[in-house]
């Protein structure tokens, strides 16, 4: 290094002046010198050699100053006593005393002490970042060997590991993690199969896994690998396992949602607004008080209702002051919903076949202030009898059913639900939703609607219930109203449905998250039944278009002649019924019944509708018999009930009519 970096180090460091040391008495005693420290110093390299070799100067250049600093002051101040203390002058002037050796000493230490502890630290730091290199290092060889010998194909259990499952406890991890291999293998089932295994293979070992796994017995889920995909079955599944939110329903004939919003949540209740879709339903998130005890809910401000079932109600619609039917109410949470949307005006009958229900049912009418309700206890089956056929403007029938789609919240339905249990509810659901249709009034202005619910999933129970109805009644499926939910099944595995059934609407937890749930609206058209024979010729029909589904046409034959050959075969069928029906008649001018060889006796109306004779239906359809065969294809005039006021002008009349003639009858006895 040059002459100018000596002197700009010398110009960093300020010169300090050697401080006067005391002088002293003791005699002069020889110290014990310090044992040098042996520290482990790394190389230094070339630079630090070089700053080694400045400081070594700068320490000379130093000890120089200070002996001529010394001398001076002793020429300056012991130049007139030259025999005072001369052994402390000598310790004090020479540069080699012993204090000036410790003190050397110690700065070299402390140099070398703070090169050792930063040398150490370095090395240590090196050592640590060597280590890491070297576990990623590993861990990345490691990745890649396991990756090199794991192979893409699932290998499904052999019999002897299955028996050896059988034996012992299950172990769920390892069943999770077969479920979801088998689900990525049949996903992409062409790539990833096993050979000599087949997709019934993987269905079934499926169907085992997801049993012991998640409880279900093999019927149920049996039923629902039919219904769904493999990656929605387990989607659906494992929205079962979890609880649906807890939601609330403002009661609009006491307060809005927004008043009852803040008043909740200065309670501690963490809520939100539930949908779009609804306008007074809340969805709760925590709350510090329970929410079914606070004094709102003691009030009747709202209802603590399942957010599936605002839907039957939203797909009724029904109107100010019209007659509505509830045949399942209990507990109360849709027949109050009605009585709000119907602002308590009209009336509602609200059946409960179980009698320990209604209590449930009366508690929450009173509290929620609904005033338009009459509760009865009859069969669902019986109301047409008790209300009258033809009475009402609307019917909502939330058919009992398994709870398919409610498992969350009960968790036996997953082992006890059974093919047998299900179409004993199926039965019934066909029963309830035929009485339905006979007490609504196809000539209501505002009503002629029935709505069916179920919380259940099956098709059995929904579909194919839907699909009866529309056999066995004039009625059709309208849309529900509700801009949400997946359409309908119109077939389902051997079963093929009216193509209208896809306006029904079903609702899944893993979707929609709430419970499972389905509805159908249903518009009467006419208040007529249907005989049997035109519910057989539907029937014959509905096969012959099953036949054509499953089986091939001629090759010749297109589908439109296809079509043309089968309405033509039906046309003849009902013609010669016709004829032979009209036939019997003429010649015995009786009907016989369909099957038997008895006839049918005449009906008879009563005295007080003799005037109307020939404007019923059934004596048209009698006219119309009489007629020939001709006639009767060219042109069908449709049946049609005489309106109310014509019938009750007519019996007024007829009133007036008899009083009459009974008062002259008397003025002409007391005249005789």
């Amino acid at each position: 290094m040059g002459t100018s970096a000596l002197n700009k180090r010398k110009g960093a460091k300020p010169q300090k002046a050697s401080p006067k040391k005391k002088q002293k008495k003791e005699p002069f005693t020889a110290k014990n010198p310090k044992k040098p420290k042996i520290v482990q110093v790394p190389e230094p390299s070339d630079e630090e050699e070089e700053e080694e070799e400045v400081e070594d100067l700068e320490e000379f250049d130093g000890g120089d100053e200070e002996g001529s600093g010394s001398d001076s002051d002793t020429d300056i101040f012991g130049g007139d006593d030259p025999l005072q203390d001369d052994n402390d002058d000598d310790d004090e002037s020479l540069p080699g005393s012993d204090e000036d050796e410790d003190e050397e000493k110690g700065s070299s230490d402390s140099d070398s002490d703070s090169d050792s502890d930063s040398g150490d630290i370095e090395k240590k730091s090196r050592l640590i970042d060597r280590k890491t290199l070297e576990e990623e290092e590993e861990g990345r060889k490691e990745l890649e060997l396991n990756i090199k010998d794991e192979s893409d194909e699932f290998r499904l259990p052999t019999k002897q590991e299955l028996e050896q499952e059988a034996h012992q406890p299950p172990d769920l991890s390892h069943l999770q993690r077969r479920i979801k291999e088998i689900v990525r293998v049949l996903s992409n089932f062409k790539a990833l199969r096993q050979e000599g295994a087949s997709r019934k293979d993987y269905v079934e070992q499926l169907k085992r896994d997801l049993s012991s796994y998640y409880g279900y017995n093999d019927f149920l889920i049996g039923a629902l690998v039919e219904m769904f995909p493999v990656v929605e079955l387990v989607e659906l599944i494992e929205a079962f396992e979890k609880p649906r939110p807890i939601c609330l329903r403002t009661n609009t004939l006491k307060t809005r949602r927004r008043d009852l919003a803040a008043s909740l949540i200065n309670r501690g209740v963490n809520l939100d607004p539930l949908s779009k879709w609804s306008k007074v339903g809340l969805v709760v998130y925590e709350s510090q008080v329970p929410v079914g005890a606070t004094p709102e809910y003691m009030a009747g401000y709202y209802m603590l209702q399942s957010a599936s079932s605002f839907l039957p109600v939203m797909a009724l619609a029904p109107q100010e002051n019209e007659r509505v039917v509830d045949m399942a109410a209990a507990p109360g949470g849709k027949t109050t919903y009605v009585a709000a949307l119907m602002k308590n005006s009209g009336i509602i009958f609200a059946n409960e076949m179980k009698e320990p229900r209604l209590k449930s049912l009366t508690a929450n009418l009173h509290r929620m202030g609904v005033t338009n309700t009459v509760v009865c206890n009859y069969d669902g089956k019986e109301l047409p009898k008790v209300l009258g056929s033809n009475a009402v403007d609307r019917v909502l029938l939330d058919a009992p059913c398994s709870g398919t789609g409610v498992i969350s919240k009960d968790e036996s339905v997953k082992t006890s639900k059974s093919s047998d249990e299900i179409q004993k509810c199926a039965h019934l659901q066909k029963q309830l939703i035929l009485a339905a249709i006979d007490m609504v009034d196809a000539n209501s202005k505002s009503g002629g609607y029935i709505v069916y619910s179920t919380c259940s999933i099956m098709v059995a129970e929904n579909e194919a219930v839907i699909d009866y109805a529309l056999r066995k009644r004039n009625v059709k499926l309208v849309p529900c109203g509700l801009d949400f939910g997946r359409p309908g099944f119109t077939r389902f595995r051997e079963q093929r449905f009216h193509p209208s059934v896809e306006k029904t609407r079903r609702f899944y937890p893993h979707v929609h998250n709430m419970d499972g749930f389905f509805v159908a609206k249903l518009k009467k058209m006419s208040n007529l039944k249907p005989t049997t024979a035109e519910s057989r010729l539907s029937e014959t029909v509905e096969a012959e278009t099953v036949e054509a589904e499953t089986v091939d046409v001629d090759l010749n034959m297109t589908e439109d002649d296809s079509e043309k050959n089968a309405r033509v075969d039906v046309q003849q069928h009902s013609a010669d019924e016709d004829t032979e029906s009209e036939k019997k008649v003429l010649e015995d001018g009786k009907p016989e019944l369909a099957g038997t060889g008895k006839k049918r006796k005449e009906k008879k109306l009563p005295s007080f509708f003799s005037h109307l004779k020939g404007q019923f239906p059934l004596d048209q359809k009698d006219e119309k018999k009489v007629k020939s065969s001709d006639q009767k294809k060219e042109k069908r005039v449709k049946l049609k009930f005489p309106p109310r006021e014509e019938i009750a002008k007519a019996r007024e009349e007829k009133r007036t009519a008899l009083r009459k003639s009974k008062a002259k009858n008397n003025t002409v006895g007391t005249g005789e």
